[in-house]
């Protein structure tokens, strides 16, 4: 017969709640534990980052932009008329004299203007010349007539003259010499009013004759602006040099101000920078700069800084200091450095990818071991090309990583392999 024992049943139920409780610990001890461990540091194969020194001395600032070459004088032919285009005599990449004809036009109102202008000359000298005529006549019967009047009067005078000296030896009468003396007095009055009047029609003939003139210089500047608008649809390079652009089809009509044609002198170029608008603040007129044509490097200075901004950057004009290198030609892409200032006893690192002028990044340092980078805070002064300034965060010597490491966010640690 079974004997029950209780004792042993509650023995084995206190074991089991002593087991259970030291098993939990455990487990929460455990958990408490991983919890508290670091992440494992992600490996970075080092052949796939970007590393740079930091270091202390000078650092030459620079800005960098590209452009194209450009003359330095471009002229600009523009239409002086509206006309249709006949033929494009060259093309682009010719070379041209003041006179070589690039376009020629036509118009045929304004031709027909030009002869109006003509025909309304020649009828306008015709009138001058047939009024001079006529005045000359007028003036050469005055200066008969007074002529006439003074042969009368110098008869007179002599007649008065002899009856004087009759009447003095009693062989003329008082009367006879009156007479004559009158006559000569009558004579002179009328020589003063044919002079007057010889004057009168002097004056009357220029004033006359000035009128007519005036109308014939009208007309005659009037002819010679349609002459030379008929002239000018032969279109001129006007100077010497190489025709760049003919933006015109044949049979296109154009109308005044139109431009036709575009001539640059190809020796004297200069490089048409296009900066970052972030990075054209700090540049002023005179700074130098080096111009990478490619085929060589050619010094110059800042000449010209656009005051607006398109598309996010500056147009800075840079004049060439040096001798064009074979193959410089307008239009020519070229890249340009601009020195903006140099920076004596500083702090100065690679630039990062992501470093911006006067900014605060993360940036991974590598331990003294070399093995591991830790994320390390840096704050960044004044910016050049490839180099940027440390105000803090960073000591010469240290070796930062400087690409981008953007997928490596969630860790502050790395491992290099």
């Amino acid at each position: 017969m079974d004997i029950a024992r209780p004792d042993i049943a509650r023995a084995k139920r206190i074991r089991r709640i002593v087991y259970g409780t030291g098993f939990a610990v455990v487990v929460i001890l455990i958990t408490v534990g991983v919890s508290r461990l670091e992440p494992a540091a992600p490996r970075v194969d080092r052949d796939t980052v970007y590393m740079d020194t930091v270091e202390r001395g000078s650092m030459l600032r620079q800005v960098r932009g590209t452009g194209t070459l450009v003359p330095e004088q471009i002229r600009w032919i523009t239409a002086i008329t509206s006309g249709t285009v006949e033929q494009i005599v060259i093309r682009p990449g010719a070379e041209v004299t003041p006179d070589t004809i690039i376009v020629e036009l036509s118009n045929p109102e304004l031709e027909q203007q030009a002869l109006e202008a003509r025909l309304q000359l020649d009828a306008a000298l015709a009138r001058y010349e047939s009024r001079e005529v006529e005045l000359q006549s007028q003036l050469l019967t005055q200066q008969a007539g007074l002529a006439i009047v003074e042969a009368d009067l110098s008869q007179a005078a002599l007649q008065a003259e002899a009856d004087e000296e009759l009447a003095a030896d009693g062989l003329v009468s008082q009367i006879q010499l009156r007479q004559s003396q009158s006559k000569a007095t009558v004579l002179e009055t009328r020589r003063k009013i044919e002079q007057e009047r010889l004057a009168i029609q002097t004056d009357l003939m220029r004033a006359t004759l000035a009128a007519e003139q005036a109308d014939v210089d009208r007309l005659r500047t009037i002819y010679q602006l349609r002459k030379d608008q008929v002239s000018d649809l032969r279109v001129r390079a006007g100077n010497t040099g190489i025709l760049q652009e003919v933006p015109l089809e044949e049979g296109q009509s154009v109308t005044p101000g139109t431009n036709l044609a575009r001539v640059g002198d190809p020796t004297q170029l200069m490089a048409e920078l296009r900066i970052a608008e972030t990075q054209a603040k700090d540049i002023q007129i005179g700074q130098p700069a080096l111009i990478d044509t490619r085929n060589g490097v050619i010094p110059g200075h800042v000449i010209r800084i656009d005051p607006s901004v398109q598309q996010g950057t500056v147009t800075v004009d840079v004049a060439l200091d040096g001798a064009l290198p074979r193959g410089a030609r307008p239009d020519l892409t070229v890249d340009g450095t601009i020195e903006l200032e140099r920076l004596e006893n500083v702090i100065y690192v690679g630039r990062p990818v992501f470093g911006q002028e006067n900014s605060v990044v993360s940036l991974f340092k590598l331990d003294p071991e070399g093995d591991h980078a830790v994320r390390t805070r840096v704050s960044l002064g004044r910016s050049s090309v490839n180099d940027i300034e440390v105000l803090e965060g960073l000591q010469p010597g240290d070796q930062v990583v400087l690409s981008d490491m953007s997928q490596w966010d969630a860790f502050d640690r790395v491992r290099l392999n």
